[in-house]
């Protein structure tokens, strides 16, 4: 294994690239590779021994003319290509067997581990250029395991073989064919360089063509709005044709293996012709050894040009490697659940105590600088506030003041920069993660639904929720209504992101979701923003009675639907700047909450 590296690598870093993949799947797959192996083995025997078999068909049968002899050879023949061609059956379906498993382990393998990453990461990513990525490298590992078996065993056992089938026929010949064997290597090597540092922008270029496409499905109806056709039509045929450029200059790159191999061939079997003829004809060379040679060398041509491309078109998958590994090596930035204590549910009242938040490095100017790195303005600036066990805290303030972020940390999507969040007197970042989150239904701003039917979009809050669970929390989102009247009820599939409903229904089934998960504390970011005013009406009574004992969030702008709040949290600038009950704030008339009133109400008489 440690000579496969050495010569399939020629840097530390490839090399353990290489060597982590095989650690992690020749071992799982050994029986099957040893079986592949042996296929490939008895291929290599039977091609060395088809040209080998020259020599007596020569002798033989076209001098000896001995036709037993023909009947008899042509025999063994067939045999041998029977042979070959039920093994080269074997071990295809082998190979590829193992291609796909390796394909569905390392496609569980990252949908495992991105589940487990924060937020943050999917906050930096897109969606389309992350799917992408990930499809186009998977398929290069299994590409690049199952060349090296085809490639490196395969290949290199039948040269061999046929090699020493030419050594056997004429020693002399035989040694002068490859002494220009390395200097194809060389040449090679440096074509395996370029390869390698243009295959990694061919990625990229690919996956932000993804993502433009994705893009245009998704906003399709904005698109036609603001007549952006030509636009993004010019965007993606700019992608396109890099992408396209970067491809070609691949293929060039690995085409010109072709040339070089063809004219070190064509030079060593003139020579060889050339040779041979005169040794035949002047020195009583045997033709039959000359023939045995000839078949052999130019069997040998075949593995011989593979595995010197082998390096070129093995660098595309050592990047497409190289790449899987960036994102299974990425940590989540949060403690492992196995750091930390299980979550008491003991008292719904959460505590924010000082809290002090910042997304990360500073986008632009602005950020303060430490250690000579740009941190971005805080977010919530020392917020300190209490929503009490059992009763319903409304967090209010001007867009951009930090609401949703509070309740991102309250989810833990991310850490706190400083002080301290905590539930019943628990700190949440000594919890585990799953456990905190399971006790909290959360309905978001824009509603979020999955591949699947109706059913199993609610079924997600809650896995041991009975159908009578998921009807009564749909009637509660005044959303059964709608679901019966769909083709199929709740076993209705739903179209991408729920694209085959209203948004008023996708928030409906949102909130039926946050029902059926039956959490004692509940987060509602906007949960009615998307309603119609009828509809807003009907799902806020059923609201209110989910809320009764519940602890719960709700983030909201227009202000009617949390006047009956217990107590209301005023947000602006990551600061709490108010707290009271409605009618308490209303009265100061010139605080934060009251000139939201003013706003809120004008708005609602027009």
């Amino acid at each position: 294994m440690n000579n496969l590296i050495r010569f399939l690598t020629r840097s530390s870093d490839e090399s353990g690239v290489f060597q982590r993949m095989a650690s992690e799947n020749f071992g799982v797959y050994k029986k099957q590779y040893l079986i592949a192996c042996v296929c490939l083995l008895i291929i290599a025997g039977t091609t060395a021994f088809s040209a080998w078999l020259m020599g007596p068909i020569v002798r033989d049968v076209f001098y000896g003319n001995d036709f037993n002899q023909a009947i008899t050879l042509s025999l063994v023949v067939m045999v041998i290509f029977l042979l070959k061609g039920g093994v080269t059956y074997l071990q295809n379906v082998i190979l590829d067997r193992i291609g796909n498993n390796i394909v569905a382990r390392y496609q569980r393998r990252l949908f495992d581990h991105l589940l487990s990453l924060d937020v943050d990461f999917f906050s930096k990513q897109h969606s389309a250029t992350l799917v992408s990525r990930l499809n186009q490298n998977v398929l290069g590992i299994r590409h690049m395991l199952n060349t090296v078996i085809l490639g490196y065993v395969r290949d290199l056992v039948t040269l061999i073989g046929l090699i020493g089938v030419m050594f056997y026929r004429d020693l002399y010949m035989s040694a002068a064919v490859f002494i220009v064997g390395p200097l194809a290597l060389f040449v090679l090597a440096k074509y395996a360089r370029r390869v390698k540092v243009i295959a990694r922008q061919e990625v990229q270029i690919n996956a932000s063509v993804s993502t433009a496409m994705q893009e245009a499905s998704h906003g399709i109806s904005v698109i036609k709005a603001f007549t952006m056709e030509d636009q993004l039509r010019g965007k993606l045929n700019a992608l396109t044709e890099e992408a396209e450029k970067r491809s070609n200059k691949i293929a060039r790159i690995t085409a010109r293996t072709s040339p070089l191999m063809e004219t070190i061939a064509g030079l060593s079997i003139a020579a060889v012709i050339a040779y041979g003829g005169w040794r035949v004809i002047n020195h009583g060379y045997e033709p039959s050894d000359l023939t045995s040679f000839m078949t052999a060398l130019l069997l040998a041509y075949e593995p011989a040009k593979k595995l010197a491309r082998l390096r070129v078109v093995l660098e595309r998958s050592l990047v497409n490697a190289r790449m899987i590994y960036e994102i299974l090596d990425t940590q989540p930035s949060q403690a492992s659940d196995h750091e930390v204590q299980p979550f008491r549910m003991e008292s719904g009242r959460i505590v924010f105590d000082d809290v002090m938040f910042s997304y990360g490095e500073a986008a632009a100017a602005g950020g303060e600088e430490s250690n000579g790195l740009i941190k971005a303005p805080p977010v919530i600036r020392g917020l300190s506030f209490v929503a009490e066990s059992g009763k319903t805290t409304a967090l209010v303030g001007p867009s951009g003041g930090g609401k949703s972020t509070v309740v991102a940390l309250l989810q833990r999507f991310y850490e706190p920069d400083q002080g301290e969040i905590s539930i019943g007197g628990q700190n949440i970042a000594e919890v585990a993660t799953a456990e905190l989150r399971s006790q909290i239904a959360f309905v978001s701003q824009s509603p979020i639904l999955f591949q699947g039917t109706v059913r199993e979009n609610l079924r997600y809050a809650r896995p041991d929720a009975t159908d009578a669970d998921i009807e009564s929390a749909a009637r509660s989102a005044q959303a059964h209504d709608f679901i019966t009247a769909l083709a199929q009820g709740y076993d209705t599939p739903l179209g991408e992101n729920g694209a085959n409903l209203s948004g008023g229904q996708r928030q409906r089934l949102s909130i039926a979701r946050a029902i059926v998960r039956n959490a004692p504390i509940l987060v509602l970011d906007e949960a009615t923003s998307a309603l119609d005013n009828q509809s807003e009406s009907l799902v806020q009574t059923a609201l209110d009675e989910l809320m009764k004992g519940r602890t719960t969030l709700v983030i909201a702008h227009r202000l009617s639907t949390i006047s009956n709040a217990d107590s209301i949290v005023v947000i602006d600038s990551g600061q709490v700047v108010d707290q009271g009950r409605h009618e308490e704030l209303v009265a100061k008339d010139r605080g934060v909450y009251a000139m939201l009133h003013k706003v809120n109400t004008s708005r609602s008489g027009s």
